[in-house]
């Protein structure tokens, strides 16, 4: 269970998130990419011990009507992205625009 409670915020020894910080990164994230107001963002803190991993970053969800949803990654815990971090990872993504 130990190694489960590695890619866990909340439920196994790391804090969750607070509503307030995530609320931030959409508000930073709807500003730097643009996007309609019926965009809609999930965005969540992952931890991962994998040795490929950055270990702690932030993973949000790009989800505009009609289009395929974007994962935009930021190798940074939540508290510390940035409007910059945002527009880099949306012109470094695999997806399309």
């Amino acid at each position: 269970m130990a190694l489960f409670g590695a890619f866990m915020r909340g439920t196994f020894g790391l804090p969750k998130p607070d509503r307030q910080g995530i609320d931030r990164v959409k508000d930073l994230a709807r500003a730097a990419l643009q996007v309609s107001p019926d965009t809609a963002f999930a965005v969540n803190e992952i931890v991962c011990n994998d040795p490929g991993c950055p270990g702690i970053e932030t993973v949000i969800l790009v989800m505009e009507p009609g289009r395929k949803t974007r994962a935009l990654k930021v190798a940074k815990p939540l508290d510390e992205v940035m409007a910059e971090d945002i527009a880099d990872a949306a012109t470094t993504s695999n997806e399309p625009d």
